[in-house]
């Protein structure tokens, strides 16, 4: 099967994971803060895990044995870390868009709706996940895709209704929230097509691309994920959410791939 298709069914597949995870919403359950910034740290904990175990050492991997070095390996990989916060950075402060508690950043543009701006900030979140799982299956090796996509896909679950609730405690509706909340996910795969095709151009980009994607979610970890889960005193349970996403998705990348 192609594998460009492959990638962008599995990044479909996880993005599709943020609509079930706002399904509650429409039962009408609502989730306390303390919960909300634990399973914020759980998705940041995959993501964070998933950077290094399934993009940021393999990258190190395919350019030592691309280059034969193992000090030109590692520059190519800070390089593509840099090139990935970089490039997250700057969409960032280009596009205008509002945080669910900060408020608006970026450039005005009194024209946007506030919906198209919660929608942008969302898509900024999750493109850089999709391009990691596109990335992920850019060698071929869908061996090596599959834990990455899954534990992106288990991670936007509750990420899906931390967005969900969000636009809830905004006065949205149920049917509008979680309509919401599962659009954002179909970012994703547009992401992973563009990842794994720009991966089948030439093996070289393979290791930048890895590190590259890395960076990007990395970026978006310590810059969105986390700040919000140590504003409300829950650090603690923030913390082990953390940790038991980052151990989930290290069992997964190690039992599955």
């Amino acid at each position: 099967m192609n594998i460009i298709y492959v990638g962008f069914l599995a990044s479909l597949a996880a993005g599709l994971m943020t609509g079930v995870g706002a399904m509650p919403i429409l039962a009408g359950r609502t989730m306390s803060r303390r919960a909300n910034d634990a399973l914020l740290g759980f998705a940041a904990g995959v993501m964070l895990s998933a950077s290094f175990f399934s993009l940021i050492l393999p990258g190190i991997d395919e350019a030592e044995a691309q280059h034969g070095n193992t000090v030109a390996a590692a520059f190519i990989a800070a390089g593509g870390v840099v090139l990935g916060v970089i490039a997250i950075a700057a969409l960032n402060e280009a596009l205008p868009h509002e945080h669910f508690v900060t408020g608006r950043e970026g450039r005005e543009s009194a024209a946007l709706a506030r919906i198209w701006l919660f929608i942008l900030a969302i898509t900024i979140h999750n493109f850089p996940e999709g391009l990691a799982v596109g990335v992920g299956f850019g060698s071929g090796d869908v061996a090596q895709g599959i834990p990455l996509a899954t534990g992106i896909g288990l991670q936007n679950a509750p990420e899906g209704l931390a967005v969900a609730v969000a636009l809830r405690g905004q006065g949205y509706g149920r049917w509008h929230a979680f309509l919401i909340a599962a659009a954002t996910g179909l970012v994703e795969p547009v992401g992973g097509a563009l990842g794994v095709a720009a991966l089948q151009v030439s093996e070289l980009l393979l290791p930048w691309g890895l590190t590259f994607a890395a960076g990007a979610m990395l970026y978006i970890i310590s810059h969105e994920i986390i700040p919000e889960t140590h504003k409300h005193g829950h650090q603690n349970w923030a913390t082990t959410g953390l940790t038991a996403g980052l151990i989930l998705m290290m069992i997964l990348d190690v039992t599955l791939g």
